[in-house]
């Protein structure tokens, strides 16, 4: 079973400039592993660890900053799938990584605005998928994170998402496999951080 990695790298950020003069993706990690790196590239980081093809769901290159962030995602290895409707939300922007993958056995679904996800906890997402488990999710303290690994089975369900709900129904059909990890970056949102 070899799942996809899927970045999601659509989103504008407007939580982290409001004004939309920068692109939060495209700033500096200041802290943990991936500091002095990009936000975008320490994200696509994470997802190289277990060797499964990373996909980076990104805007139209006609958009403010895309180009710079396209260029930044291919350059650490990433293949771009252009969301048309990247502006309806996260749903659409799994939707469409998920149509562009869609003879994938599974994704491992992580948010390009949390670079201090640990490279073994993917791995862990990893392992839990190709042990069988239908939906994988890492858990540290508690509390549930990212990111979220889909089994093959979820592909119907992943492929009619929209708007900014992200998988929240698909979570709420298959409870999540949760494993315990020593990683409070699967919780770091860089707005909160």
């Amino acid at each position: 079973m070899q799942p996809v990695g899927l970045l999601l790298a659509a989103g504008l950020g407007s939580r982290y400039d409001p004004t939309g003069r920068s692109l939060k993706l495209l700033q500096p990690v200041t802290a943990g592993p991936g500091a002095g790196l990009r936000i975008a590239q320490a994200a696509a980081r994470t997802l190289a660890a277990p060797g499964i093809r990373r996909f980076a769901v990104v805007r139209p290159p006609d958009d403010p900053h895309q180009p710079e962030l396209h260029a930044l995602l291919r350059r650490e290895g990433c293949e771009l799938v252009v969301c048309e409707r990247a502006a309806e939300g996260m749903g659409s922007s799994i939707a469409c990584g998920v149509r562009a993958t869609e003879d994938a056995e599974g994704w491992v679904v992580a948010l390009g605005d949390m670079p201090m996800i640990a490279p073994a906890t993917v791995i862990s997402v990893v392992a839990a998928l190709r042990a069988g488990h239908t939906v994988v999710a890492p858990s540290w303290q508690g509390r549930r994170g990212h990111p979220v690994g889909f089994a093959a089975e979820c592909r119907p369900e992943l492929l009619t998402l929209q708007g900014d709900r992200g998988a929240r129904d698909v979570l709420a059909a298959h409870p999540p496999h949760l494993i315990d990890v020593d990683d409070p970056g699967i919780l770091t949102d860089i707005d909160h951080s």
